[in-house]
């Protein structure tokens, strides 16, 4: 066991974490954070994406022992006072969302990608939105909705 301190969605936690658990399991089973999904459980779905320092990750591939110091955000810390963000607004809008079980994903990767880049070309988006999978919507939707979110967090 290992003590770790990590900001969760602007809280501070101090955990005592096996070092075999993952990030993933750490935020689902021992925060109760369950809107971050376990899909593959190896890396290739995306359902896990969450922000570590800023930046997106597969909680499944990462061990919480090694977050110590880190700044996680799950689909939990998006919406900000009760209010969705624009991301959640424009997947509801334009139906980008079906089974919504790859959403949380989607989200994450959607937030990251628009605070690096607030006006990405089509390309743009689906190559940086490669790496999570959706089997139900086709993603032509999901690729409206990032550009919609684009267009108002621009104004």
């Amino acid at each position: 066991m290992q003590h770790i301190s990590l900001t969760v969605n602007g809280d501070q936690n101090e955990l005592l974490v096996d070092t075999s658990w993952t990030l993933l399991e750490t935020l689902r089973d021992h925060l109760r954070l369950t809107g971050t999904k376990e899909g593959c459980s190896n890396g290739n779905c995306g359902a896990c994406t969450v922000m570590i320092n800023g930046r997106t990750a597969n909680s499944c591939l990462v061990l919480a022992a090694e977050m110590d110091g880190s700044e996680i955000t799950t689909i939990e810390g998006i919406a900000t006072q009760g209010n969705l963000n624009p991301v959640q607004e424009a997947f509801i809008k334009d139906g980008a969302l079906q089974c919504g079980f790859c959403t949380p994903g989607f989200i994450i990767s959607t937030t990251a990608l628009l605070q690096r880049n607030p006006n990405p070309s089509e390309e743009e988006i689906r190559t940086k939105l490669a790496g999570n999978l959706c089997r139900c919507t086709g993603y032509d939707k999901i690729i409206m909705a990032v550009e919609d979110a684009a267009a108002m967090l621009r104004g």
